[in-house]
């Protein structure tokens, strides 16, 4: 028997724009019948997420999508199938967590030295949970009308030697695999096209 799965989504949770029930509920609407629900950085909208699944019959993992350092470069990992009960996982994330609470802030002053724009007011407007994220700063510069499309939000004022541009310090890779391992789950590279990798050193 086939089935549909869908093993990277976001919720509000994080930069996501459904809520983790109404995730749920569009999952079903798009014919998937196994979700893997992997905000950045935070598992709370699994709990959530897992009630609506049991109401509505529809697989659901506990997953997370962690930030990492490695070579010069950030890279996602996505864990699937963890325990998002897991004191290591958890704490971990906490610490990323609260370094993504000052990114968020520390974005928002740069732009505003490059030329205001309003832009923390304007990316927390969009920002429904906790976590501000990069994203949440290129769906305001879209709404108010700097940039054409959110891809050019981070070309010209998010990416690397950009007004807003804020480097990462992430976990390590040993730290998130093993957070990850720790609490049950599968360690896989996320969107791995994305990095602009040759075919070595992805591997």
């Amino acid at each position: 028997m086939k089935h549909n799965y869908d093993l990277h989504s976001h919720s509000t949770v994080s930069d996501g724009v459904l809520s983790p029930a109404a995730l749920v509920r569009r999952a079903l609407e798009k014919g998937v019948d196994v979700l893997a629900l992997t905000d950045h950085d935070e598992v709370a909208g699994f709990r959530p997420a897992a009630e609506e699944a049991a109401k509505r019959g529809l697989g659901l993992l506990a997953g997370v999508e962690v930030s990492v350092s490695w070579r010069k470069q950030t890279v996602h990992i996505v864990g699937l199938d963890v325990d998002p009960d897991h004191t290591g996982l958890s704490q971990g994330l906490a610490g990323l967590r609260e370094y993504r609470h000052w990114r968020g802030e520390e974005i928002g002053r740069r732009l505003e030295k490059a030329g205001g724009m309003g832009a923390y007011a304007g990316a927390l407007a969009q920002c429904k949970g906790d976590l501000l994220t990069r994203t949440h700063y290129g769906r305001f510069l879209l709404e108010a009308g700097v940039v054409d499309q959110l891809q050019g939000a981070f070309k010209h004022y998010l990416l690397r030697g950009k007004p807003g541009y804020v480097p990462g310090k992430w976990a390590s890779l040993e730290q998130a695999v093993g957070w990850i391992n720790a609490a049950g789950g599968v360690a896989v590279v996320a969107h791995p096209a994305r990095y602009g990798m040759t075919r070595t050193r992805l591997r």
